[in-house]
């Protein structure tokens, strides 16, 4: 009678012997530390080198600006103590506040200028280069058609940095948040090459400075005493963890060795409510999911009727509703709707035709551009390898499938699949584009003919450049954004892009992190976070 109870008293041992050991970081005796999942691994900390959002959640706490992202993500005066704007508003005069870089140096002028001639330096070969030419002569120098000493920036004196625009530009201080805009320490960057940012040679001037930095592992970063609000952050300690498996993360969430994650699969979003209560946060996002043809590589996209074919064909109410969950929206515009300044009415003409009607009539439109059961389109659809991504492409491959198409679907590491969208290295590919400032224009200015690496389609047309050029130059912020509306609404037409969902932001948060605070562009800086001390007798992760 006693061996059953001797048997399952030794499974009992043996499950508690096997739950898998929590492991985190060593934290100092007495300091604040965090353990974050970031998504992806970052290829590159350098702020004028640098393209993904999860290379910027970690540049950000590194480096500060002239502004910088309020809790909110609103823009908030950083280094610009204060600021003049000339009437015609294309003169900004910034009054820095003394702030010193990790290694004691101030902070000067100089090092902003230094870092936007080297933004625009071709040899530089900056994927967003094209943000600065805002500033007078930007494009001009970036094309080799002028020399550094052109540009608009100019330092006045050591704590007086001016600012020449090529044009009125009232969302500038959005714009100035952005990583590209960071200064960088000249003496370093000389000294050092593009191994500055080792973090044996890294100098920075944001709330936290460089230990770290583990391929594939962690990148551990501490509070920088140097950084000008030093005494108002809360955490010591930050190990960014690279987490591609979002599931896996989400077990490491639950185990209390991440105390957050920024991404989770969208179709659990339920089960993690009820497994894991407190810890789920979602939000909707300036943010849109969305499918690039590589128009230049491929000649059969050069055909508007291959291009509407294909988008017309990706069922995106079936991917919101059954394979995502977490409220992603359709996409019928590639502008989201929440973004400010963003003109009513935009939208792809065909977007109330049943998807059984759009399905019937992009088979007519392949068979009238040449392709059907004796000539089926062949199409490649490179992909980064999270789950979401993967799921998506499935759906999108069954859906062109059913069109008669051929699908191949190839999965990169997230970095690598970027790499190849840069160099135009595909064919079709999927990613998110989530905006650098709230305004219109970091969508559209994507498919300028002048943008360079990001602009995946190979999109070019002088009629869209010209109206962008056009709300440039306007003052009236109404008319801007029709201006701005009729852009966007003649890449529709001309099926330059595949929009397909409003982006949700996911993360997993612990209840223990206090200063986290939703918000539609998503960035949080982690000087605004801090970490409650878990319960007596409580271990993170315990629930």
């Amino acid at each position: 009678m006693k061996l059953p109870v001797l048997i399952a008293l030794t499974c009992t041992l043996a499950v508690i012997g096997c739950q898998p050991k929590v492991s985190r970081p060593p934290c100092p005796d007495g300091k604040v530390c965090l353990a974050w999942g970031n998504n992806t691994e970052a290829g590159s900390l350098d702020p004028q080198k640098a393209t993904l959002v999860d290379e910027y959640a970690i540049i950000g706490d590194l480096f500060t600006g002239l502004f910088t992202d309020s809790p909110e993500a609103t823009p908030i005066p950083a280094l610009a103590q204060s600021y003049v704007v000339s009437p015609d508003g294309l003169t900004w005069t910034f009054r820095l506040r003394p702030s010193t870089w990790s290694d004691g140096r101030p902070v000067t002028a100089n090092d902003f200028v230094f870092a936007y001639r080297r933004m625009l330096d071709p040899a530089t070969a900056s994927g967003y280069a094209y943000l600065l030419y805002l500033i007078r002569n930007g494009q001009a120098v970036n094309e080799g058609k002028a020399g550094p000493e052109s540009l608009g920036v100019k330092a006045l004196d050591d704590l007086t940095l001016e600012l020449t625009l090529e044009h009125p530009a009232p969302y500038l201080p959005a714009l100035l948040k952005h990583q590209s805009f960071f200064p960088v320490p000249a003496h370093a960057v000389k000294a050092h090459g593009d191994a500055w940012t080792r973090p044996e040679n890294f100098v920075g001037n944001g709330a936290f400075r460089l230990m770290d930095w583990k391929l594939g592992d962690h990148i551990r970063v501490v509070k920088n005493a140097a950084f000008y609000d030093a005494p108002s952050v809360c955490v010591d300690q930050i190990h960014y963890f690279p987490t591609p498996d979002s599931v896996m993360a989400e077990r490491r969430v639950a185990r209390g060795e991440l105390d957050l994650n920024t991404n989770f699969q969208s179709s659990r979003v339920q089960r993690l409510r009820d497994t894991l209560p407190g810890y789920v946060r979602t939000y909707p996002a300036l943010a849109t999911f969305y499918i690039a043809l590589n128009v230049p590589g491929v000649p059969a996209f050069q055909d508007i009727r291959v291009r509407r074919a294909l988008s017309m064909g990706v069922d995106r109410e079936f991917i919101t509703g059954k394979l995502m969950r977490a409220g992603q929206k359709p996409a019928y515009s590639f502008v989201p709707p929440a973004t400010a300044g963003h003109g009513e009415g935009v939208r792809l003409r065909w977007a109330d035709m049943p998807f059984p009607q759009r399905q019937a009539e992009a088979r007519r439109l392949l068979a009238e551009a040449g392709y059907g059961p004796g000539r089926p389109l062949s199409v490649e659809l490179k992909v980064g390898n999270s789950p979401d991504t993967l799921l998506i492409a499935q759906a999108v491959a069954a859906d062109w499938t059913a069109l008669g198409l051929k699908v191949t679907t190839v999965q990169n590491e997230g970095q690598i699949a970027f790499a190849a969208y840069r160099q135009k290295d595909f064919q079709a590919g999927m990613m998110s584009w989530y905006a650098d400032f709230n305004d219109p224009l970091t969508f559209l200015g994507l498919f300028r003919s002048d943008t360079g690496q990001q602009n995946y389609t190979g999109y070019n047309n002088p009629r869209y450049d010209a109206l962008l050029d056009q709300a440039d130059r306007e003052p009236d912020a109404v008319r801007r954004s029709r201006m701005l509306a009729e852009a966007e609404q003649l890449l529709l037409d001309e099926e330059g892009i595949l929009p397909v969902f409003q982006v949700v932001s996911r993360a997993l948060v612990s209840p223990r992190i206090t200063g986290w605070t939703d918000n539609v562009e998503n960035f949080h800086r982690a000087r605004w976070v801090c970490v409650k001390p878990p319960a007596a007798g409580v271990t993170p992760g315990q629930h």
